[in-house]
């Protein structure tokens, strides 16, 4: 999924804070990289809190100011060569797509934040490091990611990548946000093939295809190809629970499921692209 060259970016929606650390308490999270992606897994994508996860501590500290590069994001043509850019460019348009939406059903949108970050972080839901993958923090509505994690994504999980693989992960977020100001985002935490925590998922997974089915509309983007679409569906696939419980234990275990298996979460993507409604994401009520 390509930006039209002349857009123009507001990279004041996005803060970057690549290049600070953090200091103070232990960050150790897991152990090695088998540990690492035993974290990934569990919290990939969710959206919850951080400082829920041992070895995670609020005690720690940011250290010097870094980097401040997303702030030279200010066209689609630099979102089309750069992945910083890319991700500002995906925030705009998403943003613009949901204050649309809940204008439409008279309501207000009230805008995240999305902060770019490398190995640590604090927040109002704890410190965190790049172990937990891309999450939403509902008590500062903040969308944090270390952009190192894409590479995880396709050296660890066996995506192909691709912009639009890169843009779901941040709409997934974003679909988050939207639950929050929605107040669904609680609409359960209960693990298995149909708990809770899979059903605010898909419902995330179908936000976000919600967004991609009316994104062109935002003025960012050109039209999605079907090899863009494919790219996102191949993502969506490759961190289903089933997938990764396949790569981890040779075993799938579906009462352990938090985020949904990967045919479920390409069948809530798609739903959500092909209706172009958020009504169509009621995955509380729906038989998974």
């Amino acid at each position: 999924m390509t930006f039209r060259p002349d857009a123009q970016l507001d990279p004041g929606q996005v803060s970057d804070r690549r290049g600070r650390r953090l200091r103070g308490g232990g960050l150790a999270v897991g152990g090695g990289l088998g540990g690492l992606i035993l974290v990934v897994a569990y919290v990939l994508l969710t959206g919850g809190n951080p400082g829920d996860l041992g070895g995670i501590g609020t005690s720690l500290q940011e250290g010097p100011v870094g980097s401040q590069q997303a702030s030279e994001c200010r066209t689609g043509e630099q979102a089309n060569e750069r992945l910083d850019c890319r991700i500002v460019g995906t925030v705009n348009s998403a943003q613009a797509y949901w204050t649309e939406a809940f204008a439409a059903d008279g309501r207000q949108y009230e805008p995240a934040e999305t902060v770019l970050f490398t190995s640590s972080v604090s927040t109002a839901c704890g410190a965190a490091t790049s172990a937990v993958g891309p999450f939403y923090c509902p008590l500062d509505r903040t969308i944090y990611i270390d952009l190192g994690f894409y590479d995880e994504l396709e050296s660890q999980f066996g995506a192909q990548g691709g912009p639009l693989a890169e843009m779901y992960v941040i709409a997934h977020e974003y679909g988050h946000h939207v639950q929050n100001l929605l107040g669904l985002l609680e609409g359960g935490r209960d693990a298995g093939a149909e708990g809770g925590a899979v059903r605010t998922e898909l419902q995330a997974d179908c936000f976000a295809g919600v967004w991609a089915g009316n994104a062109v509309d935002t003025g960012f983007l050109q039209p999605i190809t079907s090899e863009e679409l494919a790219d996102a569906l191949d993502a969506a696939e490759a961190i289903g629970d089933d997938r990764i419980q396949e790569r981890m234990q040779g075993q799938v275990d579906p009462h352990k499921w938090t985020h949904g298996s990967a045919e479920q979460r390409q069948e809530w993507f798609t739903t959500g692209f092909e209706t172009g409604s958020p009504d169509a994401c009621d995955t509380f009520e729906a038989d998974l």
